[in-house]
């Protein structure tokens, strides 16, 4: 007996396929950037679908702004270790 409700990844899917127009609007170079923040929703469709939204694009919008976010948090610490190692570098005589 088959499943009456989708599975969230089924619904990312779809919702994907519904924005494959917006996609191939854009330009060539600029598709790669587009399919990258896609993948970003399916990287996190487990807790997207666990998260329950009511409408579904909430839980693609989220799963992308996280994902920026953490790779914001990621470049900051970067940024962080190297103007440490910076200063370091330049107290020493």
């Amino acid at each position: 007996m088959g499943r009456t409700i989708p599975s969230w990844r089924m619904l990312l899917e779809a919702e994907l396929k519904r924005w494959k127009n917006f996609r191939d609007a854009l330009r060539i170079d600029e598709r790669a950037t587009f399919e990258d923040l896609m993948d970003e929703c399916r990287r996190y469709a487990s807790a997207a679908g666990a998260a329950s939204f009511p409408v579904k694009t909430e839980g693609m919008f989220l799963s992308i702004l996280f994902a920026h976010h953490k790779g914001l948090k990621e470049l900051c610490c970067k940024i962080e270790r190297i103007h440490r190692l910076l200063e370091k570098s330049n107290q020493q005589p």
